[in-house]
């Protein structure tokens, strides 16, 4: 009987878990709710909504990552419908995602992959993207 081909190892596992994921998007949180140009996007979240925001984040992130998380929210192109989100604004976050990335020590191969699937993500956050 021949041994059996180990798996490779999922994103959340190799990102370190639900703990890191959580530190990394309250880490990007950090960045994009004050800067000047994405923080219309949370003004007037009071401290509950900003609180169940954030969890859809990190239960979302956990759970394309390959985690036993399950997400509740809804998709990506309903949940940022309507918002206004343009290409520049995009890339501001791209930028801070990438700042968080290198900040958090994440290995750049795992860190390729959380980038390029976020890219993905841009034509249903981008209006018209």
């Amino acid at each position: 009987m021949s041994a059996p081909i180990a798996s490779e190892e999922t994103l959340y596992a190799r990102l370190g878990g639900y703990d890191a994921i959580a530190a990394m998007v309250d880490d990007l949180l950090g960045r994009i709710v004050p800067d000047p140009e994405l923080a219309a996007y949370f003004k007037g979240m009071n401290s509950a909504r900003k609180a169940r925001a954030r969890q859809l984040i990190v239960d979302y992130l956990c759970s394309v990552a390959g985690g036993p998380v399950l997400y509740t929210g809804g998709d990506m192109k309903r949940e940022h419908e309507g918002l206004g989100i343009t290409a520049a604004e995009w890339a501001v976050f791209m930028r801070h995602t990438e700042s968080m990335l290198a900040h958090q020590a994440v290995a750049t191969h795992e860190r390729g992959e959380v980038l390029d699937f976020l890219a993905s993500l841009k034509r249903d956050v981008v209006e018209g993207g």
